[in-house]
């Protein structure tokens, strides 16, 4: 069992490596390569997102033409998971990244921006020190910026107080319209408690008298507290009627009686016995 372990390999005396023949590769072959995504990105094919750190089993090639002080610069192949369209990146060794090349998007990674104005920043610094007319330049440009900015915020300003000034309008109109449907309601409603009271006040003032005439009489009220009696408004021909019917009254009673006697029957009234 030890002798799989050995590192040693036996070369016989007449081993000459010289002897051994080349194989011949092409200039610039692909190799097949196991990595990992260097940054998270999306398909362009299908819209898949590819997490950084998935890993994949990619081609490797050298890129022709293209270095950074003697670094060579290599290109990677790969596939979508979902639609498997081909991805490629390549290194950047001037960042010490990578940049997406074709085939998938670079997603948005808020401290790469951070670190390219930080850069952007330094660089202004370092080119305003050398040169002080890029001091004046970068000035004036920085108080024409101001200055573009000053003017869309007054424009969003005005734009603003327009669009408050068109909704009080509208409000405005929607109280007055309101103001006016209810103006027709409360007219309407008070023609109809006229009518009613109208209709009440016809109905009211009129009394039938009992009989064959048909005189009506009309009760007027006085202002002050303290009222007629009531025989007194009544005109002469009602109170002449209405005495008729007082005096015809009792002699009905009278043929009741009288009729209730024929029968037989005797009448004992409680006032009379006890006289």
């Amino acid at each position: 069992m030890s002798e799989r372990k050995v590192l040693n390999k036996y070369f016989p005396p007449d081993f000459d490596p010289e002897l051994i023949s080349r194989r011949k590769h092409p200039k610039n072959s692909q190799q097949v390569v196991r990595l990992m995504a260097p940054f998270s990105m999306r398909c362009n094919t299908c819209g898949e997102y590819i997490y950084k750190g998935k890993k994949f089993n990619a081609r490797k090639e050298t890129v022709e033409g293209e270095d950074y002080l003697g670094i060579k610069i290599f290109r990677f192949y790969i596939k979508c998971t979902l639609c498997s369209a081909e991805i490629t990146f390549k290194t950047d060794p001037m960042n010490t990244d990578y940049t997406a090349e074709h085939g998938a998007s670079r997603n948005f990674e808020p401290w790469r921006d951070e670190k390219a104005e930080e850069e952007d920043r330094l660089a202004k610094l370092e080119e305003e020190e050398n040169n002080p007319m890029k001091v004046l330049e970068n000035k004036t440009v920085d108080s024409k910026r101001e200055m573009d900015i000053l003017d869309a915020l007054q424009d969003i300003r005005a734009r603003n107080a327009r669009n408050e000034r068109v909704g009080q309008t509208d409000d405005l109109l929607s109280q007055l319209a309101r103001k006016e449907v209810e103006t027709e309601e409360d007219a309407e409603r008070k023609r109809l408690e006229e009518e009613d009271e109208k209709l009440v006040e016809e109905v009211f003032s009129k009394v039938p008298a009992s009989g064959s005439g048909s005189t009506v009489v009309t009760v007027k009220r006085k202002a002050d507290d303290k009222e007629p009696p009531a025989h007194t408004l009544l005109s002469e021909s009602a109170r002449a009627l209405i005495a008729s019917q007082a005096t015809v009254k009792p002699a009905s009673k009278k043929r009741k009686t009288e009729a209730k006697n024929s029968l037989g029957i005797k009448i004992v009234k409680k006032g009379k016995a006890r006289a």
